[in-house]
């Protein structure tokens, strides 16, 4: 009966071990709840305690060696690799992957999650502390492999509000103090929440005097990029860097990201990009970006920069160019020809072309186009092996391009390509190629009567 009873004992353990552990997992409020990673490491140590006492019974139970505890839990390993992680991070999909793993992944073009194939709005990965203690943990409590943390820098057990508050009284005198918020603020959610719910916090902590300091030590700005990132992917947050303070501040935080893509760092630039992009995702921060000078660096970014760096430049040009005035400071700067660039090249494909796709209703960027042959480029792309957004914003730009003037239609030589996407198409790319095939009739037959 002992046996029986400490069998289901064990499923118990085991199922509320998968259930805390799907839950750190995921990017949101609880994967910086001590509370949920002390009760998850507890459960741990309990499941291995009732091992060891059934198989000192003798009752025909499996030595420890050989339990299933001994295999970690499914969520310790990197969903792309297998592999049990050692730096699990997190990315934009909120989704946990060992940082080799993803960063690879990221490196050979991927814009999509490999978990829930979302397009990922930014490339930035924030550590996952919580997954990894438990990793260490569980490595603790079945001799496998080494224990010791990789990093020293972990900062779970301040992570209260009120720390957080006596963090914040010490600005801009202690300017450690942002070392110490970029640790907090990269680790957990309830820590980047906290901030955007403690009245006062941004201001202070982005105040134009502690901005300015940042110049004058290099420490100290790097450690207030990666903050200003790790904060505003927290939508409470969002709203209010660029929203809740004076015009003064606002401009002192834009004009610091815009210095910062140009940072001889590449990770500074990275995290700039990637903090712009998340900023730039609210209608109400376009404007304010865009009247910066933050929009001439990320072109540069998209046309120079480190793979993941111009990704994340791509996002925010994307997000900023549904602004007709932020599309035509882009176009002032080259965006056009860069974008072209990268479409030719076949880099970045999806985000270039919806980049192109806001740009194809303006004279300007239009006349590069012909001058470019683009309608041949993007016809010849509807033929390769792409994904159904990139062949709808194909067919797109052709039709935004002819549309107006139909002598343009003699541009496209290759009807085929079209006909396949108005039978298989999407509804918005088979609405497009269907107009131009009938606008291609209707300019044969009069073309023919003259």
């Amino acid at each position: 009966m002992e046996e029986i009873g400490g069998t289901e004992r064990v499923l118990e353990l085991k199922k509320e071990l998968r259930r805390v552990t799907e839950a750190l997992m995921v990017d949101d409020e609880e994967d910086g709840d001590l509370g949920v990673t002390d009760h998850a490491i507890e459960t741990l140590r309990a499941l291995k305690e009732l091992e060891l006492r059934r198989s000192d019974f003798g009752e025909g139970v499996v030595k420890l060696k050989n339990l299933e505890l001994q295999e970690p839990p499914r969520e310790f390993r990197c969903p792309i690799s297998g592999v049990l992680m050692k730096e699990p991070v997190v990315a934009a999909s909120g989704q946990t992957f060992e940082e080799l793993s993803i960063r690879k992944w990221l490196n050979e073009g991927n814009t999509k999650c490999p978990t829930t194939h979302q397009l990922l709005p930014h490339t930035a990965l924030i550590p996952n502390h919580s997954i990894k203690n438990m990793i260490t943990s569980w490595r603790n409590a079945t001799g496998k492999g080494d224990a010791r943390p990789t990093r020293a820098d972990d900062p779970g057990p301040n992570l209260t509000r009120e720390h957080l508050v006596k963090l914040l009284e010490t600005l801009p005198d202690q300017t450690s103090s942002v070392g110490e918020l970029r640790l907090l603020t990269a680790c957990s959610s309830s820590a980047r929440a906290l901030i955007g719910e403690i009245s006062g916090a941004i201001p202070r902590l982005l105040s134009p005097f502690l901005i300015e300091r940042c110049y004058s030590d290099p420490v100290l700005y790097e450690d207030m990029v990666e903050t200003i990132l790790n904060i505003s992917v927290d939508h409470s947050c969002q709203t209010k860097i660029l929203e809740g303070g004076t015009t003064t501040t606002t401009s002192a935080i834009i004009s610091f990201l815009s210095d910062a893509l140009r940072s001889k760092n590449s990770d500074t630039r990275g995290h700039a990009a990637a903090a712009l992009s998340t900023l730039s995702a609210l209608d109400a921060n376009k404007a304010v970006i865009g009247e910066s000078d933050a929009i001439k660096p990320l072109i540069k970014l998209l046309e120079e920069g480190h793979p993941l760096v111009s990704r994340d430049a791509a996002f925010a040009i994307l997000n900023l160019c549904t602004l007709v005035e932020n599309r035509e400071r882009a176009l002032s700067h080259g965006a056009v020809t860069v974008v072209i660039d990268k479409i030719v090249a076949r880099v970045f494909l999806d985000e270039m072309l919806e980049i192109l796709a806001r740009f194809s209703g303006h004279r300007k960027a239009v006349e590069e186009m012909e001058q470019r042959n683009m309608v041949s480029c993007l016809l010849s792309i509807l033929g390769e092996d792409v994904g159904e957004r990139c062949k709808e914003n194909c067919v797109a730009i052709v039709y935004s391009m002819c549309y107006s003037d139909p002598r343009k239609l003699v541009m496209i030589t290759e009807r085929e390509a079209l006909s396949r996407v108005a039978k298989t198409g999407t509804s918005r790319a088979k609405r497009k190629a269907t107009g131009l095939l009938e606008r291609l009739d209707r300019f044969a037959f009069v073309s023919y009567t003259m």
